[in-house]
């Protein structure tokens, strides 16, 4: 199939009288509520819309940005994690209009989605479709192997501290694990809410930390770039190889391997923690060095610590959590 190479977007001091008392500054107006979904059917048709799309020569992912805005990025070979290059990457902007979105660049480029298809004419050619998919981690509902202690399967949140399981048995973000762990392999699967409006760190935020110490990134970071403090990344520290994130309301996954920093004697660190992650299958992380404590977490020092899945007052929920401790 014929491509091109779309164009790149781009994105008073008030003086007083010696003698005229300032005004008192106005009261700050309260930040409007931005809608947060949970289930599809609350996302309506922009969560219907928004997703994956392929055809034989890339993929889309498509991101709904609330007031009928949407972005688009196309990526030649295929999907992150599945064909794509990893060289072209463009983005383009589009607005639903009527029971379409229709996104538009130079080059006479229009594409329109519509019933889970996109349909691309330009000066290169057309019409080229695109459809729609829906891709699973092949980790999602991984079973414990021998000699993994469950943490949480649905049936109880009695291994953690603040554990609060809601009524689809699910764990909402918040607790840590009242046991410590050194040296293990974890695996976690997570819900992100749907908040189109939402931007940053305010689309989805939650974070798994390693021994309350080392927090691997939670955050609807869909259609993002995949920076250190988006989905995947150790916080602050490490971007992910490869942004993985998938759409928000997918089970994904993360299947983690950690070991942990080294002490002599006397208390001195004598090597940095290490980490491998996998997320939704993909290595993100590969044998990459933590050089200390991230964001929040606990200072560092020889003991273990807890599983932390971190609570920033977004509904990011969990299940299926699990820890293989290693000698």
């Amino acid at each position: 199939m014929k491509w091109f190479t779309l164009s790149a977007l781009t994105l008073a001091t008030a003086v007083f009288a010696a003698d005229e008392k300032p005004k008192p500054a106005a009261e700050a107006k309260p930040k409007p509520e931005i809608p947060t979904y949970t289930t599809p059917a609350q996302g309506g048709q922009d969560y219907l819309d928004q997703g994956e799309y392929k055809n034989d020569w890339g993929g889309a992912q498509v991101i709904a940005l609330g007031d009928d805005k949407f972005r688009m990025v196309n990526f030649k070979g295929g999907l992150p994690g599945d064909g794509w290059d990893k060289q072209f990457r463009q983005e383009i902007s589009g607005k639903r209009e009527g029971e379409k979105i229709v996104f538009t660049s130079t080059n006479n480029y229009r594409a329109e989605l519509a019933a889970g298809k996109i349909t691309i004419n330009s000066d290169a050619g057309g019409p080229w479709t695109m459809e729609k998919v829906v891709r699973k981690s092949p980790t999602e509902g991984a079973n414990p192997p021998a000699g993994a202690i469950v943490l949480f399967d649905g049936t109880s949140d009695a291994a953690w501290s603040g554990g609060h399981m809601d009524e689809r048995r699910l764990m909402a973000a918040g607790p840590k694990t009242k046991r410590q762990f050194t040296n293990y392999t974890l695996h976690c699967e997570f819900l992100l809410p749907f908040k189109p409006l939402g931007r940053g760190q305010d689309r989805g935020n939650s974070g798994v930390y390693m021994q309350d110490r080392y927090e691997v990134q939670v955050l609807d970071s869909f259609g993002l770039k995949g920076e250190n403090n988006e989905c995947g990344g150790i916080y602050s520290q490490i971007r992910p190889a490869l942004n993985m994130c998938y759409p928000p309301l997918t089970w994904q996954t993360y299947d983690i391997d950690f070991t942990a920093a080294k002490f002599d004697e006397t208390g001195k660190k004598t090597a940095n923690a290490v980490i491998t992650v996998k997320h939704n299958g993909v290595v993100i992380h590969d044998k990459a060095e933590i050089k200390g404590s991230t964001g929040g977490g606990k200072k560092e020092d020889a003991t273990g610590g807890s599983i932390q899945l971190q609570g920033h007052g977004n509904p990011v929920f969990y299940r299926n959590v699990w820890i293989v401790p290693k000698g």
